[in-house]
């Protein structure tokens, strides 16, 4: 689970776009789903785009599946798309808000195309349904 810039900040920014429930307590329930599915989960967040490009490297060879939700990065940074197709692993895009339905510099993701899907809008259940879908793309 890779979070992207500025989710440090979830509970205290934007509250009527993001929520008012801090990182720790996502990745609390991000924890206790993934005990149900039968999967061990490590979740990080990271500010800075190479940092996540980094992630992404690292992952291969340790993880069967990414989730991520690159922030801001997922409008512009085609690094981090190329990093995504560059791993050979299934990674799920994933959003607090509904970001087809945001300004218009945040409506098109670049990094979603690089992705399996792509799961927005929902709230704290965008993670909890990426978490499912990665299950069932794995078990197949």
């Amino acid at each position: 689970m890779i979070h992207g810039p500025n989710l440090n900040l979830l509970g205290e920014r934007e509250p009527a776009v993001y929520g008012t429930g801090t990182l720790a307590q996502l990745d609390e329930r991000i924890a206790l789903l993934a005990v149900e599915l039968a999967l061990a989960v490590d979740c990080r967040q990271y500010n800075a785009e190479g940092a996540i490009i980094d992630a992404l490297h690292t992952a291969r060879g340790v993880y069967d599946a990414v989730i991520l939700n690159p922030g801001a990065y997922a409008h512009y940074s085609y690094a981090i798309a190329d990093a995504v197709s560059s791993i050979g692993l299934p990674v799920i895009e994933a959003h607090l808000s509904n970001i087809a339905g945001r300004e218009p510099f945040r409506r098109v993701s670049v990094t979603a195309a690089a992705c399996v899907g792509t799961v927005s809008g929902f709230g704290v259940s965008s993670y909890l349904l990426a978490l499912r879908a990665a299950r069932e793309i794995l078990i197949k």
